[in-house]
């Protein structure tokens, strides 16, 4: 009895995809590395976390949040499988993904299995988070995406010894490699080149309708 209880709570138990970043503004790139994971993964829902002030970029001239979320909803509009969480915009002080994460396991609940996607390279910065165990317990899976063939790290084992658990929760999904980066699209607004194909249309218009990176802004590398 307690066995068929124990099959059915797995059954039942939703499995959500998160993936976060300042979308400043959101791209091509997102979608896709989004619905590949997805997909990849099976996962229920993929849920876009836009930072609302982001640790490390807290004095780099971000968009105002209102617009960056506006540029979320307009962009996963289409796919049914995506939607968006507010966690770190509702709350004040720095966007701490630990913090994020208790936040949605609560409103969630318990039978909500948690993953996060993340990249090779912050992968390797992951140990110097805020509280980085913290997050990794409340993970299902930890999703590094890089590109197709990419073969795991050499510095995977030096990461192991700064974050025990690490390689246990570690999941790996190549995704689709398209060279567009927010940074390169705020640059090209700027310098009045087309953002076209790069970024979805809706958001497109959302840039020239609200006049959004007209000019160069204090540059910040981002993806």
């Amino acid at each position: 009895m307690t066995g068929d209880r124990s099959l059915a709570d797995a059954e039942q138990r939703r499995h959500i995809g998160l993936i976060g970043g300042t979308f400043d503004p959101i791209h091509n790139a997102h979608l896709a590395i989004a619905e590949e994971v997805r997909a990849a993964l099976q996962l229920q829902k993929m849920v876009f976390i836009p930072a609302g002030l982001p640790p490390h970029k807290a004095n780099r001239g971000n968009t105002a949040i209102r617009h960056r979320v506006a540029m979320v909803r307009l962009a996963i509009a289409t796919n049914p499988h995506f939607t968006i969480s507010l966690a770190e915009v509702d709350r004040p002080g720095p966007s701490f993904l630990v913090e994020t994460l208790h936040i949605l396991h609560a409103q969630w609940g318990p039978n909500t299995a948690l993953s996060f996607v993340i990249g090779w390279d912050s992968l390797q910065e992951l140990p110097d988070w805020y509280d980085a165990p913290g997050i990794l317990a409340q993970l299902t899976h930890l999703i590094a995406v890089g590109r197709p063939g990419y073969v795991e790290d050499q510095h995977m084992d030096k990461l192991e010894r700064r974050l025990p658990g690490l390689r246990e929760r570690l999941r790996i999904v190549d995704v689709p490699q398209l060279a567009i980066s927010s940074t390169d699209l705020r640059r090209r607004v700027a310098e009045g080149r087309p953002i076209t194909y790069l970024t979805p249309y809706a958001v497109e218009r959302y840039i020239i309708e609200h006049g959004l990176y007209q000019t160069q802004q204090t540059q910040h590398t981002e993806r």
